[in-house]
């Protein structure tokens, strides 16, 4: 692999108690990048990160309720700033669109929830997709809860169909209403189980 010229934070967003805001600054000391907080209007904070070597980068955070919120791009070539983020954003579970921009070509990675969700290799204008994480776990209790649904479906269907036996056999209307009742019931059930 060729040697990386930029890494491109295209959308990078995170989102941070007041506890892990603390900690998310002071990982940034633990790797030897200077960083200090400024102090905005409502609240709001910029948390400003230096590497020592001219690079700088500036996150703004907005503060909602319990929680500060970052959404911001950016533009990084050296490696230390580099790394941190990305350490940063794994830590902290940000959700993330980054280009690893090599010469001639460029990596594209997705994170969901800190975790690298899909990378795609972009070389003049075709896109190959790297690798992409299949949620197999999930897909089945998707299909296990489809599995339970449908089994309800077929219960109801019953209940339904003894119901309208029962009213072809009732002498009387107020056994027809009663009846008439519980099929509105039912079918309204089968109709929000069936959407």
């Amino acid at each position: 692999m060729g040697q990386r010229l930029a890494t491109e934070y295209v959308k990078a967003s995170l989102q941070l108690t007041e506890a892990e805001m603390s900690k998310f600054v002071h990982s940034f000391e633990e790797q030897h990048i200077h960083s200090y907080v400024l102090v905005l209007d409502n609240g709001n904070q910029e948390v400003v990160l230096e590497d020592g070597a001219g690079e700088e980068i500036r996150l703004p955070f907005q503060r909602k309720a319990t929680t500060y919120v970052c959404e911001t791009s950016c533009r990084l070539v050296k490696p230390k700033l580099t790394n941190a983020m990305r350490q940063a954003l794994a830590a902290f579970k940000g959700n993330a669109i980054v280009n690893r921009i090599y010469r001639g070509y460029t990596m594209e990675y997705k994170y969901d929830q800190g975790k690298v969700s899909r990378i795609v290799e972009h070389v003049d204008g075709q896109d190959r997709l790297i690798f992409e994480y299949k949620d197999t776990l999930g897909q089945l209790q998707q299909l296990f809860n489809q599995c339970q649904v449908e089994a309800q479906i077929e219960g109801i269907q019953e209940r339904i169909n003894s119901l309208l036996d029962a009213r072809n056999r009732a002498k009387n209307l107020e056994q027809i209403a009663q009846i008439d009742a519980k099929l509105s019931s039912y079918t309204q059930q089968l109709f929000v189980l069936e959407a």
